[in-house]
């Protein structure tokens, strides 16, 4: 099927796709860890429960991306994923509040955030695939930024708000899971109804799943860019998952339940302000990967991400960090515009576009390690280093610089769009 200039209503479903999966996602890193924090002091214990996210990314998304290439059904190959996934995460919501509000054990608790992240990586590779399924290679960049912008607008309404209704009711108040629930329920249904699939590309010759990880591992750029990308998101979620953690020890001088409840309110607000930073990132992030160059658009974000985290060893002052965050979140938003269309184009390149679902899969299993690792690694990094959470900064930052050679030495990466 012949496509023609940029889809607009698919960019608009797909963005208030992202915007509630956003606050999906968002909640868990706004509300976990606080939450987990009544049940334990371990850093190892809170991020290896939190890891549990990466542990379902990595083997959900690949799989279940493989199996939707080759669906045929009548409501489309990305759709019916969409709308279950979207019900279960609403529902998913609402269980993780029930479950704290009710005093379950730990088990449980971890449980019904487990049944959060399956929910939501139901329908991960489905959603990253239909952008580049509907939208030709060089309107790519463009279609990113307006859904990068729109992901991290919802990240930015969940923390705000959430900020606010903590401070107000403290950190097991309904509103932030119910509000949650009720956008991933809405978007997951207005994608379903509203957005057409283009006609299914006919398969000449199916990749089997084990070619299909072979070819991952064998052709050389789709294997430097997910691995540059495990590196950088892995910096990113050293900070994400054990922001509240480094708050208390950087403020506080320890990471108590006490000092955390205390910085939970800040904390919801400086996830705020990064996203609204991803959000100055996001549309430059698009027009510099379409205009200027793939590989040196994305160095640029990864730079620019990188070099707060450096001074983060040296931050004292709640002042500081707001500024750390804010220099961040704008080398984050354009880094993430950037990479978002690579696997797409990719996949142009090597006339592999009726294979998005799996690539795309990967693409997100690729985000699902770090946070396995992160969680994993950072805490018990923490505990050894006698609960310094600031150590996690220099890691962070020299995992983004080893991940810059990497891009620059893909071959196929046009650095000049057309």
């Amino acid at each position: 099927m012949e496509r023609k200039g940029l889809n607009w209503s698919v960019v608009f479903g797909l963005a208030l796709l992202g915007f509630s999966r956003s606050m999906g996602w968002a909640l868990n890193k706004g509300f976990s860890f606080p939450l987990l924090s009544d049940y334990t002091t371990s850093a190892f214990v809170k991020g290896s429960i939190l890891a549990l996210e990466g542990f379902i990314g990595l083997l959900v998304p690949p799989f279940l991306g493989y199996y939707s290439d080759t669906l045929k059904s009548g409501h489309g190959r990305r759709r019916p994923f969409i709308f279950v996934g979207g019900i279960l995460s609403a529902v998913a919501t609402l269980m993780i509040w029930t479950a704290y509000r009710m005093g379950v054990p730990l088990w449980g608790f971890a449980l019904s955030l487990a049944f959060l992240y399956f929910s939501l990586h139901l329908y991960t590779a489905q959603f990253r695939a239909l952008m580049p399924d509907t939208v030709e290679s060089g309107q790519r960049g463009k279609a990113s930024g307006v859904i990068t912008l729109l992901e991290w607008a919802g990240n930015l309404f969940l923390f705000g708000l959430g900020g606010f209704l903590v401070a107000k009711y403290g950190k097991g108040y309904i509103g932030p899971f119910g509000l949650a629930a009720l956008f991933l329920f809405m978007a997951a249904a207005f994608v379903y109804y509203k957005v057409r699939e283009p006609e299914a590309p006919k398969i000449e010759e199916n990749e089997s799943l084990s070619e299909y990880v072979k070819s991952i591992f064998t052709t050389r750029d789709f294997l430097k860019f997910y691995t540059a990308q495990i590196l950088w998101w892995m910096s990113f979620e050293f900070i994400a998952i054990f922001l509240y953690g480094i708050l208390a020890f950087i403020l506080y001088g320890s990471a108590t339940e006490e000092n955390i409840n205390t910085v939970t309110p800040m904390g919801l607000y400086l996830m705020a302000l990064f996203n609204v930073a991803v959000l100055l990132g996001s549309l430059p992030g698009g027009y510099i990967y379409d205009k200027v160059g793939r590989r040196l658009s994305i160095i640029l974000g990864g730079l620019i991400f990188a070099l707060p985290l450096l001074w983060g060893w040296f931050i004292h002052t709640s002042a500081q960090i707001y500024a750390a965050l804010l220099v961040a979140g704008i080398g984050w938003g354009t880094l993430l515009a950037a990479s978002y269309p690579v696997v797409g184009d990719l996949l142009t390149k090597f006339e592999k576009e009726a294979f998005t679902g799996r690539y795309y899969g990967v693409y997100e299993a690729t985000k699902s390690i770090p946070v396995l690792l992160a969680g994993t690694i950072g805490g018990a990094i923490v505990d050894l280093a006698g609960g310094n959470y600031r150590i996690l900064f220099p890691i962070g930052a020299v995992l983004v610089l080893i991940a810059m050679p990497l891009i620059w030495s893909m071959k196929e990466l046009e650095v000049k769009n057309g």
